[in-house]
């Protein structure tokens, strides 16, 4: 099954490895990659990627082939994953929020012909090792000998548009999630947005989130592909992230959701220079109007909310400086994006009505690896023949083309025959005094099919506060349909490696 992308604004020339390829002789002392105290120029970035790529393919990778990655993020990792495309392979980051079987399913599915592992993850990744015909440490001495003792050499393996550039999987915390196929032309396609948004202009991007996650990928090629400066950190710490940005005169960050709110919030931030801040990225789950509106007070430069899914498709921006009035919306559809809306029959609705989200735009995945079926089934097909991705999410269009997210359609509550959107509650939740977090769940109720469910976090000083008192609270502005039967209190949320909140999770306890 071919998917087909809408066409790029302007002809598809290059790859994201031709890009970076230019770009060391040209600043070839500038930063490329930063970590903890490791700094790594262009000049030695472009010659540790060489090595690293000549060193995999005397290792027998070929292009094509799949090379795993299980670490947190380190020059070393980021070396790795270049050098992986230079080989021509497809890189397999994989994520640590997944559970040993997952991550040994992940190894089988891919047939990955390397796995690198790192020390720190040696135990979560020690079912997969046996599915690796080879297996290395990425800042490990044997695998930085054999990188050593290969020539400085790009082995300029030719690589189409069509060609596998990375798997991504899903999500893993249980069984063997779907791999999300990104082709070289679905990246080459992203980078539309270097020029842009200064990727170019001597950016230096603060990164924060893991590069096993479509969040981190989508600012960190376009960074190296403009010849800039990724500051990677290997774990998210608001104290470490606000003296990063203040020292290294960060210009451009990709943050979820929750590290603004822990950012915001650390007693550090008022005193922190930020003022080389040009541009701040949000995506991943939905950035409330109110946290908007903070980042836009208290945060220097631009802020970009982006909707979208790791499969591409359809692709969402608000740019909440220049629309102040529209911050419960996550933007209108990016250039070359269209987006539809249908209701339960497959059917397109009218404007302001709400119903699943699809779209197509110019950067769409392959498909799900090796799973035609699953593949299929994420396709919305037009009349005419044209090919859209099912998002899973509701939402509905405002009358200037703005879109407001309602929910995962998975997550819609169905309660006396009424559809109950979660999203709509937790909001109600999230202005009742002490209340720093919230999640819905629907629970069987005999009386009406289903019922809400909410789990709250406090705020610390928010004393003897109950959860019968939120619970009512909460009810006395919420219509009959949408009424709480219960309040649960929590001191935190279950969350992904990118912060979204991990519902199944809250499921099974309810």
């Amino acid at each position: 099954m071919k998917i087909i992308p809408a066409l790029p604004a302007a002809p598809l020339t290059q790859t994201v490895i031709d890009m970076i390829r230019a770009r060391a002789p040209m600043h070839p002392t500038r930063d490329a990659v930063i970590c903890g105290t490791t700094r790594r120029s262009w000049r030695d970035f472009s010659t540790c990627t060489n090595q690293a790529a000549q060193a995999l393919m005397a290792l027998g990778v070929k292009k094509g082939s799949r090379v795993a990655m299980l670490s947190p993020n380190s020059v070393a990792m980021a070396e790795l994953f270049i050098a992986t495309l230079k080989a021509g392979a497809i890189a397999v980051p994989l994520s640590s929020m997944a559970s040993p079987e997952a991550l040994a399913g992940m190894l089988t599915d891919c047939e990955a012909e390397v796995f690198f592992l790192a020390s720190s993850y040696a135990e979560l990744g020690a079912q997969a090792v046996a599915r690796a015909p080879r297996v290395f440490d990425p800042e490990g001495q044997e695998w930085q000998s054999l990188c050593e003792k290969q020539p400085d050499l790009d082995p300029n393996v030719a690589v189409e548009m069509e060609d596998g550039f990375n798997i991504i999987y899903s999500s893993g915390t249980t069984g063997v999630p779907k791999g999300i196929l990104h082709s070289h032309a679905m990246r080459a396609a992203q980078m539309d947005r270097i020029t842009p948004n200064g990727y170019d202009a001597e950016a230096r991007t603060l990164l924060s989130t893991p590069l096993c996650s479509n969040t981190t990928l989508v600012s960190f090629l376009p960074t190296l592909a403009g010849g800039s400066t990724a500051i990677l950190m290997a774990k998210f710490d608001a104290k470490t992230w606000l003296e990063l940005a203040e020292r290294e005169a960060v210009t451009h960050t990709m943050l979820v959701p929750v590290l603004f709110r822990r950012l915001l919030d650390h007693p550090a931030f008022a005193e922190t220079d930020l003022s080389h801040l040009q541009r701040k990225f949000c995506t991943s789950a939905p950035l409330r109007d109110s946290v908007k509106r903070e980042v836009l007070a208290r945060m220097p430069g631009k802020l970009m909310e982006v909707y979208g899914l790791t499969e591409g498709g359809g692709v969402c921006i608000l740019v909440a400086d220049e629309y102040p009035e529209k911050l419960h919306t996550v933007g209108r559809p990016a250039p070359g994006v269209e987006i539809r809306i249908l209701n339960e029959n497959g059917d397109p609705v009218p404007t302001g009505e709400p119903g699943e989200i699809i779209g197509r735009g110019p950067a769409m995945m392959a498909g799900y690896w090796r799973r035609p079926e699953q593949t299929r089934d994420s396709l919305w097909y037009a009349p005419d023949g044209t090919v859209f991705f099912r998002s899973g999410d509701i939402g509905r269009f405002d009358e200037d083309g703005f879109l407001i997210l309602s929910d995962r359609k998975k997550d819609v509550i169905i309660t006396g025959g009424f559809n109950v959107y979660a999203d709509d509650i937790e909001r109600i939740l999230l202005s009742l005094p002490d209340v720093v977090d919230a999640a819905v769940i629907g629970v069987p109720s005999e009386e009406w099919g289903e019922t809400p469910l909410a789990f709250v976090v406090l705020h610390s000083n928010a004393g003897t506060r109950q959860a019968e008192e939120i619970r009512q609270l909460a009810n006395a502005r919420l219509g009959k349909a949408q009424r709480l039967a219960e309040v649960r209190l929590r001191n935190d949320l279950p969350r992904s490696e990118i912060g979204k909140i991990l519902k199944r999770e809250l499921r099974s306890e309810a």
